[in-house]
């Protein structure tokens, strides 16, 4: 046992048995006392430690902490509001025992005169939800203005070029890294005062396959958590996401950028990009069954068409269903070497159109609502270090044309989150399909890939 789970072990013994011993009775000063012992042990290698309570998983500064998966406790501190936790400096005993009746409060909600002392005085314990700083603490229960913020996505997509490159070059997949990425978008999406959907703004094409994979991981997160699933399902539907379009590091660059029509053999190798993205994962990591089974059925259509062709119809994972809605989203929001992106209001429609034929009905319809209902709390990121911009409602009013360049003044606004391009006739999504928009003269079947 590290001495992080020994402690955080520590802290639900010691509340366990405050809520069955008044205050001053032994066993609680006892108590007490063992999780003073376990932080300063902690502290000796770890000064400053902090962690992030997602429900039924721990991080300790970013680090998942494995033997506490599942722990009962984590679920019961993050309902009662303690999601982040960090240790500023030497931790007394007196914070210490008035940290502890505080959560004691809050877990049992009944009213303690030392939680009111707690914040009358400094204290090398901070914690709250997740994002909030020691100011904001008081001030969670208030009214919340439109969101902002200001997290970094370097560290994620440096990660995942890395896993590309990995694979690239026939190494195994590494499913702590993929974790450590789901964990660390999880954070950004409620790294501030609202939960958030931080997409990323791709400068050059060849930075699609990486930016598609967050971006859907991000989306897929958002609507699993829309549609109400678990913190574990959330993250599984996360990963798989992350690792959807993974067989395309088997796809040679000159067919996965060609600006043009894909020959025959071209869509078949491009086509292929699905069985061999399960056999990837199911080669370097067999706890990753799931995402496997995304990454091969994630182009299967409701009706059943699409590829892989099925050899005998059947239903897919609702897992594959959600990641299909996320993925066709964000393939037609990004603008790509053959077609202009589309506008947000023409995806939401062409979706809408295809519940049911396409797309799994109640998750498009779900996504829709999703899009339409969060719409200001998305915010957007230039690759690759640039801070995240103002949510839509913002960045509308700003322009947000990566290129710089003022909006026409004729026709529809542009959307935020995406490269520059030139600007498209808005055609009615009713009577138009997305393969046909935009492309070279004589491409009329190039798809969203």
């Amino acid at each position: 046992m590290t001495d992080a789970v020994r402690f955080l072990t520590s802290v639900a013994q010691a509340l366990s048995t405050m809520i069955l011993y008044e205050h001053g009775h032994p066993a609680r000063e006892r108590a007490v006392d063992s999780v003073h012992t376990a932080v300063r042990r902690l502290q000796e290698g770890v000064p400053n430690p902090s962690f992030t309570i997602l429900g039924d998983e721990i991080l300790m500064d970013a680090i998942p902490l494995r033997a506490l998966r599942g722990w009962e406790w984590g679920d019961r501190l993050a309902r009662a509001g303690v999601q982040r936790l960090e240790f500023t400096g030497p931790v007394t005993r007196d914070d210490m025992e008035a940290f502890l009746e505080e959560i004691l409060a809050r877990v049992t909600g009944e009213p303690q005169s030392s939680s009111e002392k707690r914040h009358s005085r400094p204290t090398q314990i901070r914690f709250g939800t997740v994002g909030l700083t020691e100011d904001q603490e008081e001030e969670e229960e208030q009214a919340l203005t439109t969101a902002t913020m200001s997290y970094n996505l370097r560290e994620e997509v440096e990660a995942v070029e890395w896993i590309h490159q990995e694979l690239k070059g026939s190494k195994r997949l590494n499913l702590l890294e993929a974790e450590t990425i789901v964990r660390s978008l999880t954070v950004a999406m409620h790294g501030d005062q609202e939960f958030l959907i931080p997409l990323l703004r791709m400068k050059d094409f060849d930075q699609y396959t990486t930016t598609h994979a967050m971006n859907v991981a991000v989306l897929a997160m958002a609507l699993s958590e829309y549609i109400g699933l678990r913190p574990q399902e959330i993250r599984s539907f996360g990963i798989s996401g992350l690792l959807h379009d993974l067989g395309k590091v088997t796809v040679p660059d000159e067919i996965l950028n060609k600006p043009g029509r894909l020959t025959e053999s071209e869509r078949e190798v491009m086509n292929n990009h699905t069985v061999e993205g399960a056999r990837l994962i199911l080669n370097t990591e067999e706890h990753l069954d799931l995402a496997a089974v995304v990454a091969y059925e994630h182009h299967i259509k409701i009706d059943g068409t699409g590829y892989p062709a099925l050899r005998y119809p059947r239903k897919c994972h609702h897992a594959s269903d959600l990641v299909h809605v996320c993925d066709v989203y964000d393939a037609l929001r990004t603008h790509r070497p053959y077609r202009n992106a589309w506008g947000q209001e023409r995806v939401l429609a062409y979706m809408e159109e295809g519940a049911g034929s396409e797309f799994d009905a109640d998750l498009a319809r779900a996504f829709v609502r999703m899009m339409r209902t969060w719409e200001g709390r998305m915010a957007y990121v230039e690759r690759p270090d640039q801070a995240l911009s103002a949510p839509a409602a913002e960045a509308r009013a700003a322009d947000p044309v990566s290129s710089g360049g003022s909006p026409s003044t004729s026709g529809p606004t542009p959307e935020p989150g995406r490269p520059a391009q030139p600007r498209a006739e808005d055609a009615s999504a009713s009577s138009a399909s997305w393969e046909d928009v935009d492309l070279p003269e004589g491409d009329t079947d190039i798809s969203w890939e």
